[in-house]
């Protein structure tokens, strides 16, 4: 099983940057792909960028692409999510997600889930 705590949210202004980390517990991270998905008030819960097993293949929601980065460090048991550019629009709760599938979008695919840190971008 695999135990996921997301932290790095906050307040930022429209422009700004903020990094999210999820730490996983177990030694089986390295055997997961990732994922971040968020939420926004009222809205469903959207797929946001994943990540493979070993950090060589990404995938993004085309809203994010050129402005987020996903990426993994497998020896600290973590994945993040660099923001940069950020937009109200991207105001949220955000949730890492862990999958045995390749690169998935659905949240059906993802059978671990992180309690979520929230994300306020003010205008």
């Amino acid at each position: 099983q695999l135990q996921l705590v997301e932290s790095g949210g906050g307040l930022v202004q429209a422009g700004g940057s903020l990094r999210l980390s999820c730490a996983a517990s177990g030694r089986t991270f390295r055997s997961y792909g990732m994922g971040w998905f968020r939420q926004a008030p009222g809205k469903e819960r959207e797929f946001v960028a994943a990540i493979s097993l070993r950090g060589g293949r990404t995938y993004y929601v085309d809203s994010v692409k050129g402005r987020f980065t996903i990426s993994r460090d497998n020896a600290r048991n973590t994945v993040y999510l660099q923001m940069n550019s950020l937009k109200p629009e991207d105001t949220a709760v955000y949730y890492c997600a862990a999958t045995v599938k390749v690169l998935p979008t659905e949240e059906y695919a993802y059978d671990y889930w992180g309690q979520g840190t929230q994300v306020t971008v003010s205008s």
